[in-house]
């Protein structure tokens, strides 16, 4: 099967590419599954870069990702 690829506002850099990122957020807090899994699928599969990811995962973490980075 090949590869969907997402429309050019959806990319990186695009307009709506926040839209994206979103969605990776509710799926990272709502879908069952191990957190590694996620993360290779967002990277691998939907297109999201480190950067990206580690967003998603410290927003749906209501920002505990940072804080613990921190040390706070």
């Amino acid at each position: 099967m090949a590869k969907k690829e997402l429309k050019p506002e959806y990319q990186p850099g695009g307009a709506k590419r926040h839209v994206i990122i979103d969605k990776a957020v509710k799926y990272i807090k709502e879908f069952p599954g191990l957190q590694g899994n996620k993360h290779s699928f967002l990277v691998n599969e939907v297109g999201l870069s480190e950067t990206e990811y580690l967003e998603a995962l410290n927003r749906a973490s209501n920002g505990e990702l940072v804080r613990s980075a921190l040390g706070d």
